[in-house]
């Protein structure tokens, strides 16, 4: 038999106990936003492209050397570099032309028996802007290294512009498809759920006319002809919306 007092002890624990479980499930009720089952939701995607002329030009300049000695190796290349650098600093402008180094390495070279047999180095200038004429006449100017390889893109303000305009096209297209939807099922408009935006760029157009060895085969300081070519940016807005 159970004494009294322990009786009312566990009857008053038992009362507590169920007190803060209640408590506790209307504490959950409270915080647990009033989420509607998932149905008649719709994934689409709609995307907008929108052309524009290549506006910044990157040329790449290199030259290489070899020799028996890593350390001789090096300081070709330096001197070469250093020259090329002197001479682009002169008409260096941010924007329409700016002037780094690339890749600059020195890796051995190996015999038929597996030991190093000598040394090959290769060094880098790039020079990149917006100003077509500036950079090809000062690499043309550059004598000790050659004009390796070109590309084309859009400069930031450029890239900025037109993912704007894209990204307007998507999402009025995105609106409109959602619409239509919306409609064609039966339903009298939609609310959107969830988006997401993306954009990239396709390239195309006339590429480059001209070859390493071109560069320097002419007469002295004629710069390389270069065309730039037209890029298309395109902008994706995809996600759900829920139809009512």
């Amino acid at each position: 038999m159970i004494a009294a007092g322990k009786h009312n002890d566990t009857m008053k624990f038992t009362h507590s106990l169920f007190g803060v479980l209640l408590a506790a499930a209307g504490l959950a009720t409270a915080q647990t936003p009033p989420y509607s089952p998932t149905q008649n939701v719709l994934q689409l995607s709609a995307s907008g492209s929108v052309a524009v002329q290549q506006d910044l030009l990157s040329l790449n300049l290199n030259t290489t050397r070899e020799g028996s000695e890593p350390q001789a190796v090096q300081s070709q290349l330096k001197a070469a570099l250093d020259g090329a650098l002197a001479e682009a600093r002169k008409t260096a402008q941010p924007g329409q032309m700016d002037v780094r180094t690339g890749s600059f390495g020195i890796y051995p070279r190996y015999g038929r028996d597996g030991r190093i047999s000598g040394w090959n180095g290769s060094a880098e200038l790039v020079l990149e802007g917006r100003d077509f004429t500036r950079i090809t006449q000062t690499a043309a100017r550059i004598q000790t290294l050659t004009v390796a390889g070109s590309s084309f893109g859009l400069s930031r303000e450029q890239r900025a512009k037109v993912e704007s305009d894209a990204q307007a096209v998507a999402i009025e297209r995105f609106k409109s498809k959602a619409a239509e939807l919306a409609k064609g099922f039966g339903f009298s408009g939609y609310t959107l759920r969830e988006v997401a935006v993306n954009s990239n760029d396709q390239v195309f157009g006339p590429r480059p006319r001209m070859m390493a060895m071109e560069a320097k085969a002419g007469a002295a300081e004629i710069p390389v002809p270069v065309e730039a070519g037209k890029s298309t940016v395109t902008v994706t807005v995809s996600g759900s919306v829920q139809l009512r």
